[in-house]
């Protein structure tokens, strides 16, 4: 199946530029509903993080140029393994603008075609409203640790319509 123009394929020269797009998502976009120790200690985890790196190489990734045929990225969606959403990034200067939207449709899109049946996560506070309004569902809030600090965040689900 084809993607939708401005959607492609992960390709091993986007590596360093999804790293930075990580990093620069959560500087641009958590100082709002995190505390700047949440967000210095998220930032640090991109930066640092050989696990971001090791899904992002490892799943199914896709990427959102800034524009079609152009090499900067706006946004990227992971799934690792291909039953969850691993990753779902936009850099703040290309947010609600649809690209996490598309990458999510498109995500789900090659889960079904994985016969996957049931999608799941764990939701930021800025990704699980996106979330919700696609169709997916909490199941509980859950504390973690990242660099030292408390998050909470959402596991959520999603059942695939054939």
């Amino acid at each position: 199946m084809a993607l939708p123009h401005h959607l492609r394929p992960f390709e091993a020269g986007d590596l360093a530029p999804l790293l930075q797009l990580y990093h620069d998502a959560v500087i641009s976009q958590c100082p709002g509903p995190y505390s700047s120790a949440q967000v210095e200690a998220w930032a640090r985890q991109a930066q640092h993080g050989e696990a971001v790196a090791a899904a992002i190489r490892r799943g199914w990734t896709l990427v959102n140029p800034v524009e079609p045929h152009h090499h900067a990225l706006a946004a990227f969606a992971v799934l690792d393994p291909v039953e969850r959403l691993s990753l779902l990034y936009c850099d703040g200067r290309f947010a609600r603008q649809g690209r996490a939207g598309a990458l999510l449709a498109a995500a789900e899109a090659h889960a079904r075609r994985c016969s996957v049946r049931r999608l799941r996560t764990e939701a930021s506070q800025l990704s699980r409203p996106l979330l919700l309004r696609c169709g997916w569902q909490i199941e509980a809030s859950e504390t973690v640790t990242i660099g030292g600090v408390s998050f909470e965040r959402w596991r959520m689900i999603k059942t695939l319509a054939d």
